[in-house]
């Protein structure tokens, strides 16, 4: 019981810790020494991984509020591919609101890095846009969950046209832009400055700052923060699908166990993927799809089969992939598909867990059903030695581990040393039949 109150204690501190980060403010700032006489500053943005929620937490903090007698520049020092491409459209808004309050925005692909598929449109919509020696930029092409091809078709279309403007509204080559979500072409550096693509070639951060004549202002660096970290983790349709199905399974499971403590993890787990499958917009189909899967599980439970549970598990795994489409809701499609080997992976893994978790609760019913009889009924269904030979329905002794009982035989004639089972007891005889 002590356990069980630590484990309550420490899930609410943890649910606490969160809503404490969240109101806190999203974005982690450090700053070099004032060097600048005006006292502005260049706030550099870093940006890595995929495109998520807590990135677009991380831009709406820091950019919605900021002016230009304070603000210098912006620099997206960036990293970044993947993700929800509203997510990156949402961040376009407030690189757009920056610029409409006079502050540039510039995006910079940092050394051994890339901007790629939904990291592309963030990078094409700066002022500037600079490259590091080797790195890369493109692969921009949008896929939709479950699309037809004529879907796909005209979303690519209207995307390449989007990425063509962008280019086109800051100088840059409009056909090699849209040439990067059609075709999904992939630019070098080098190949990006040629053809006018990007701004230019920056070896470093500090090279590319001095070039603007920015290196004189105070730096103020923002980066995502642990609140971001965990938009960013539950934002992602296999984790909020797999916390449905996981959490559906962890409330039922407590039914066997009669423990508050799962039937609380469970919802808690139910309660994050809702809210993941939330902020990425999830279909209604793939919400439908977890429900029945639930359905499913709840029966198998009752019916203990197997089969209902492998049809609610793989019932779940096609939720979980359709959690991610567009229809029915307002989302355009991801940059790639979130769906790759750790898909198909974690679908083994869901499977041979169903497996596992069907033996599993096929001893617990057979133990459960053994544990209805107490004190001396519990000798029923166990064996015993026959000391005495009995014929049929004629009563003897049989030993229980060296005690002896008297029985009743309600088998064949049994002979000294046979093995009978015990069926029965009434008072203290024993109804026993040969094995």
């Amino acid at each position: 019981m002590i356990k069980s109150k630590g484990l309550l204690i420490a899930i609410l501190t943890l649910i606490l810790l969160l809503l404490v980060v969240s109101s806190a403010g999203s974005t982690l700032h450090s700053a070099e020494s004032d060097k600048a006489g005006d006292g502005k500053v260049v706030v550099i943005i870093n940006l890595t991984g995929t495109i998520s929620a807590g990135s677009t937490n991380m831009f709406r903090s820091e950019l919605s509020d900021i002016n230009n007698s304070t603000v210098k520049a912006v620099v997206i020092n960036m990293n970044a591919g993947g993700g929800i491409l509203a997510q990156a459209l949402d961040m376009d808004k407030y690189i757009n609101s920056a610029e409409s309050k006079g502050i540039p925005v510039y995006s910079y692909v940092m050394p051994f890095g890339s901007a790629s598929y939904a990291g592309t449109y963030i990078a094409m919509d700066a002022n500037g846009l600079y490259m590091a020696p080797g790195t890369s930029i493109g692969l921009s092409e949008p896929t939709i969950i479950g699309g037809t091809a004529a879907e796909d078709q005209e979303n690519t279309a209207n995307y390449a046209a989007l990425m063509g403007n962008m280019a086109s509204a800051h100088g840059r080559n409009s056909t090699a832009a849209e040439n990067m979500v059609v075709h999904d072409t992939d630019y070098t550096a080098s190949e990006a400055a040629g053809m006018n693509l990007s701004s230019g070639i920056s070896s470093s951060l500090n090279a590319m700052l001095g070039s603007l004549n920015l290196s004189s202002y105070t730096r103020q660096y923002v980066n995502q923060n642990v609140y971001d970290n965990f938009l960013n983790f539950i934002g992602n349709p296999l984790v909020a699908g797999i916390l449905i199905l996981i959490g559906i399974v962890t409330v039922f499971l407590d039914l066997y166990h009669g423990t508050i403590i799962l039937s609380i993890a469970g919802f808690i787990m139910i309660a994050l993927g809702l809210l993941g499958a939330d902020i990425i917009n999830a279909s209604i189909f793939g919400l439908i799809l977890l429900l029945l899967a639930g359905i499913l599980i709840f029966i198998e439970f009752k019916t203990n089969h197997g089969i209902a549970l492998l049809a609610g598990l793989i019932t779940g795994i096609a939720g979980i992939y359709f959690l991610a489409s567009s229809y029915g809701t307002s989302n355009p499609g991801y940059s790639p598909s979130p769906f790759g080997p750790d898909f198909y992976l974690a679908s083994v893994v869901i499977v041979l867990t169903g497996i596992l978790l069907i033996v599993y609760l096929s001893k617990i019913l057979k133990s459960q059903e053994r544990e209805h009889y107490t004190g001396g009924e519990s000798l029923i269904g166990h064996s015993a030695s026959v000391i005495t030979p009995m014929k049929r329905n004629q009563t003897g002794f049989v030993s229980i581990e060296g005690v002896q009982w008297r029985a009743l035989n309600a088998g064949v004639d049994v002979n000294q040393n046979d093995k009978v089972i015990i069926i029965q007891r009434k008072g203290l005889t024993l109804t026993v039949k040969k094995i």
